[in-house]
């Protein structure tokens, strides 16, 4: 049997609890996945798979069902402590080639600061994976230009969660990729 999605979307979302598990499990009702089975897959968006909207996603998932998912998280009890959790993402401009994921986790970044470092380690697997040549130390703003400019990458872009940690509480955050088979 094979399973290829033809849909994918993005969300995130964040929880606190006194338990770290619960925690967990109130940041995946705060993206709407808690009710499946989230398994976890690598980082391939398959060719001609289609981006809709988180919502129109949601609607799509039954509970219970075996949901894949590619998914950043983190964790902390630490008052004030900021966390981070980001979906990258890069399309080509071929679409009956593949795409790719990535997941990050960090602390001390900011949204903007994580969500650009997940775009850019999805960014640069696809492009070594068409050829392109560039700098690998170059910042992403200058790599981002590079990619675009070869006209092999449409599409680059990112979901990210942050939140601070609150005394005596577990905080968590993810943001995922949720794959649709019709």
């Amino acid at each position: 049997m094979t399973f290829i999605p033809n849909k994918v979307f993005l969300t995130k979302g964040v929880g606190r609890h006194k338990d770290k598990l619960q925690s967990f499990e109130l940041a995946l009702r705060n993206a709407g996945i808690q009710h499946c089975n989230l398994v976890s897959v690598s980082s391939i968006i398959p060719p001609n798979c289609k981006i809709i909207s988180a919502e129109e996603g949601k609607k799509m998932l039954k509970p219970g069902q075996i949901t894949f998912v590619v998914m950043s998280q983190n964790s902390t009890n630490e008052a004030n402590r900021l966390i981070a959790a980001s979906i990258g993402i890069a399309l080509p401009k071929d679409r009956s080639f593949y795409g790719y994921l990535s997941e990050y986790h960090s602390y001390g970044e900011t949204a903007k600061k994580a969500g650009d470092y997940a775009e850019d380690l999805a960014a640069t697997m696809l492009a070594t994976t068409l050829g392109i040549e560039f700098d690998a130390d170059k910042a992403w703003d200058e790599k981002k230009q590079v990619f675009r400019m070869s006209g092999k990458i449409v599409k680059t872009s990112s979901v990210t969660q942050t939140a601070r940690g609150k005394p005596d509480i577990w905080t968590t955050v993810v943001a995922a990729a949720v794959f649709i088979i019709d």
